[in-house]
């Protein structure tokens, strides 16, 4: 896990961030808040943890999105009244009794806390059998630039707010969240054997998704639902999904 943190202030901080993000900021005075930057075209271009301290907001990103994450920001901020210099702070995260000051993982309860300090690191908890148990994605692994966040889960895993308004990509967000049913997106599937992550999965023939992270017999699976039924292959692997 490498992440860098970066710390926001000025006067129309969260103004700012709310035109921007899919979650309401003022669920910062709740705790950690779980959020995702979208393109216009709705799309996924990278997901972080915010919380308030103090005067500022701090923002917990993956290493391979910050800079291009940065570089977004500051081309929407243009006059506003918004500085975004990078900290050097940490963070550790685990499963076992919290640390004073941790925050719990907005996700899901099952990834525990993360605390904001001087030191980094984990407590060599299996994220990726937590993260397959409960369908949930991954930076730069299911969460990809082809992305659309609800058929990531992203409103399960508390990352998408319906009420808090504009932001850039909402409108694609919305329309998709008022559809019937999804024809598309992540679930979790039982796996036979074992493929690379990124392997094609095909059933009769046809290609019926992507199987990404695997651990315990059960992997998370990109799936095109209508063709998703009975055996199903994905390189050396068998695969099952059962609704």
């Amino acid at each position: 896990m490498t992440r860098r943190i970066f710390k926001i202030t000025g006067t129309e901080a969260q103004d700012f961030l709310q035109g921007l993000i899919t979650n309401d900021v003022k669920r910062l005075d709740e705790g950690l808040v779980y959020a995702a930057v979208l393109t216009p075209q709705g799309k996924y271009l990278a997901d972080f943890f915010l919380y308030g301290q103090e005067d500022a907001i701090i923002l917990d990103v993956d290493d391979s999105l910050a800079s291009g994450l940065v570089q977004r920001l500051n081309m929407y901020k243009l006059r506003a009244d918004v500085q975004i210099a990078e900290s050097d702070l940490k963070v550790q995260r685990g499963t076992g009794p919290a640390p004073q000051g941790a925050l719990p993982d907005p996700r899901h309860p099952d990834l525990g806390w993360r605390l904001y300090g001087a030191q980094g690191g984990d407590d060599g908890t299996d994220w990726d059998a937590i993260r397959v148990a409960h369908c949930i994605p991954e930076t730069g692994i299911e969460l990809t630039p082809d992305t659309f966040i609800l058929e990531a889960g992203f409103e399960r895993l508390n990352g998408v707010d319906f009420k808090k308004g504009c932001y850039v990509g909402q409108e694609v967000t919305a329309r998709m969240k008022h559809k019937t049913e999804l024809r598309k997106g992540l679930a979790t599937v039982d796996v036979t054997g074992e493929a690379p992550v990124g392997s094609e999965i095909t059933a009769n023939g046809k290609v019926a998704g992507t199987l990404f992270t695997q651990s315990g017999g059960r992997g998370i699976a990109y799936l095109r639902f209508a063709r998703a039924k009975g055996p199903m292959q994905a390189g050396e692997a068998d695969v099952t999904y059962t609704p």
